[in-house]
């Protein structure tokens, strides 16, 4: 079809439609100036307030699996809590400076707190480690209002397929479904059935909807099988390690399934990497960044105490400035006009083969 020219009379006359041809003229003459600086903010109106982060309490802590804990988070005035959907996140800011972003896997319904868990990682970045050793009730910490990136659109048929403790954010889908009257079925998959947290609250949904697969009883599974419980038509919602999420993805098309909606923990595999370097100051040293790792683990080797949080390149707290080279930006916060200043997301972008980046560290 061609969208170039104004379509025909609208009741099927010969002549053209004039009513139709005046609206293309006037999109053809006046929408490119929709991409103007000039039009981006009324100039009149004062440039919008950053919205303060919550100041907030554990109020309850439990474990709910081997090495899961789960916060409540509350006002220690009492105050209700700003509304989420299911699928939400917050980012926490904990009492050492780390940063980290945590499903909500409470009821949005619940304005008097928000509930998270979360697995100890020996081996990662401390935040998990953190929160186990030193946040008890009466503990405070900054949290940054919901956002979800990863929203729930309640389609008629939902097929939710969770990782260990990636069950976190489809606990909250599965109470909507259930809410809501969807055909909806949930699989939650993990090592053993120690490790696998919300096993009851899950069941008492709806027993008859929720499946258990522990890999000691049931081998690990396999994208095809967790797609064959997928209704025709189903939309498809999974959150787990990435071998899980690249299993399902490689089976999403010989199956019943529409969509796949997916939520990863952890960074992505690097695509289409090449090999550069990063130098950390001007004077700094010079790192090699292989081609299947981020420019931000490797900083991390020689300056542990970089921030960072999603590994993933939406939160922006990695955040550092270039001062010289030409990035590969990968990310998906940064403006055109951040980009172009030299803010960079090493969680993610890189640069062509041989290039050296110096940060501004």
């Amino acid at each position: 079809m061609d969208l170039t020219t104004p379509p025909p009379d609208l009741y099927g006359r010969p002549r053209a439609d004039r009513f139709m041809q005046r609206v293309t003229a006037f999109g053809d003459r006046y929408t490119p100036a929709l991409g103007s600086p000039l039009l981006r903010r009324n100039p009149r109106r004062p440039p919008a307030r950053p919205t303060p982060p919550l100041r907030l309490a554990v109020t309850a802590r439990r474990t709910v699996a081997e090495d899961v804990v789960e916060l409540r988070l509350g006002d220690p005035g009492g105050d209700e809590l700003p509304a989420w959907q299911p699928g939400a996140h917050i980012r926490l800011r904990l009492p050492s400076g780390r940063e980290r972003h945590y499903s909500l896997c409470g009821d949005p319904a619940d304005r008097t707190g928000y509930r998270i868990a979360v697995r100890r990682l020996p081996g990662g970045g401390g935040g998990s480690v953190e929160i186990h050793d030193e946040l008890g009730p009466g503990a405070r910490v900054t949290v940054r209002r919901p956002r979800n990136g990863f929203a729930f659109c309640a389609e008629p048929r939902v097929l939710l397929l969770a990782g260990g403790v990636g069950v976190t954010p489809l606990l909250p889908m599965a109470r909507e479904a259930q809410r809501l009257g969807l055909d909806w079925r949930l699989v939650h998959t993990g090592r053993s059935a120690a490790t696998m947290p919300f096993t009851e609250e899950l069941l008492a949904l709806d027993p008859s909807r929720v499946e258990i697969l522990d890999d000691d009883r049931h081998g690990v599974p396999t994208g095809a099988g967790l797609l064959a419980r997928a209704a025709r038509g189903a939309a498809v919602y999974c959150c787990g390690p990435a071998p899980m999420l690249a299993a399902v993805q490689g089976a999403l098309e010989a199956s019943a399934a529409r969509a796949l909606h997916f939520e990863r923990f952890g960074a992505a595999p690097v695509r289409d990497g090449r090999p550069f370097t990063v130098r950390l100051g001007a004077d700094g040293p010079a790192l090699d960044v292989p081609a299947d790792r981020s420019a931000l683990d490797v900083a991390l080797e020689a300056r542990p105490d970089l921030p960072y949080s999603c590994h993933q390149g939406f939160c922006g707290t990695c955040r550092v400035q270039v001062l010289s080279g030409t990035p590969e930006h990968r990310d998906r916060r940064l403006t055109a006009e951040e980009r172009a200043a030299g803010a960079l997301l090493p969680c993610v972008s890189r640069a062509a083969e041989g290039e050296t980046l110096v940060l501004d560290l």
